[in-house]
């Protein structure tokens, strides 16, 4: 990735007061976090199953939409970093900009594209915009970006934990954020690819890209879109070998890493490369990474009344 030019620097948000605005309150207790079906690359360290006990927290229902994400940048003046660096990645069947813009296609991806003046306003490049799509999850979010913006609206990253227990709704040891079924009843929970990937998708479940936040069915515990539509961001680092060390009570990550851990998968996710919207499943990219389908939720510490 390019290096940002210092003419692009931005400024600094100011952190808010505490808000739980559009959070649920989760009891915390303890979970077996991890996948118990062995269905995970082994590089992503998805196992051993473990037991986390954990404290009381918020966490918001949906992903941050393009109006919160507009909000955030009209009051700060913020800059994201596919905005410092000057392009992000796109998925190479959604590109809206002149060939110009097209910079190539990214080492062992080639469906991801950079694509110059690729950003959260405008998603797939210089000719695309997000009329219409302002309750839909922004993307091209790095983990700087979605820090930064958690603060401003007093609230924080979810730990990897905290994310996996609100993940599942209730369901112990489950598949899916709903059952072990992917298409129960034959329906559609959740959006990711369907067809060959990365040449077509059938479209089976509604949408191509993202899907409003509010699409398909709420978890038990009332989180939307928590398989699926765009990755998310946690606050930990990411280690394969950290499950096999993880303290049992409100476990945080690793001290220190090179990239942080992203949950949910995202609507580019098939089982035939990226079999990540189970709900155990982790993936992981460099803080000032972005792209088309990187976004986020955030959390909050519950505050006794």
């Amino acid at each position: 990735m390019a290096i940002a030019s210092p003419a692009a620097a931005r400024p600094n948000p100011v952190a808010s007061c505490h808000s739980t605005r559009g959070q649920v309150l989760l009891a915390g207790g303890e979970f077996a976090m991890g996948d118990a079906f062995d269905e995970g690359y082994p590089a992503d360290g998805e196992t051993p199953v473990h037991p986390v006990r954990l404290a009381p927290f918020h966490i918001d229902e949906t992903a941050v939409t393009n109006a919160q994400f507009a909000t955030f940048v009209k009051a700060t003046g913020y800059v994201t970093d596919a905005e410092r660096y000057g392009s992000s990645a796109v998925f190479h069947l959604v590109i809206a900009a002149p060939s110009t813009d097209v910079l190539g296609p990214a080492a062992g991806t080639p469906w991801w594209i950079n694509v110059r003046g690729a950003r959260w306003r405008r998603p797939e490049g210089a000719r695309s915009d997000i009329a219409g799509r302002q309750n839909h999850p922004v993307v091209h979010i790095s983990w700087n970006d979605a820090a930064a913006y958690a603060a401003w609206a007093g609230k924080r990253l979810p730990t990897e934990a905290e994310w996996e227990y609100a993940a599942r709704g209730g369901l112990a040891g489950r598949r899916y954020a709903w059952g072990d079924e992917l298409t129960p009843g034959g329906r559609w929970r959740c959006n990711i690819w369907q067809g060959d990937f990365p040449h077509h998708n059938t479209g089976e479940d509604g949408y191509l890209t993202t899907a409003p936040v509010k699409a398909y069915r709420p978890n038990g515990h009332g989180l939307w879109n928590t398989a699926g539509n765009v990755w998310e961001w946690c606050t930990d680092w990411f280690s394969p070998s950290y499950y096999a060390k993880s303290p049992p009570a409100n476990p945080q990550g690793p001290r220190t890493g090179e990239t942080r851990v992203l949950r949910g998968g995202s609507y580019l996710c098939h089982d035939s490369y990226c079999n990540r919207y189970r709900v155990a499943a982790r993936s992981s990219n460099t803080p000032e990474s972005s792209s088309g389908n990187l976004g986020f939720r955030c959390a909050n510490d519950a505050v006794a009344a």
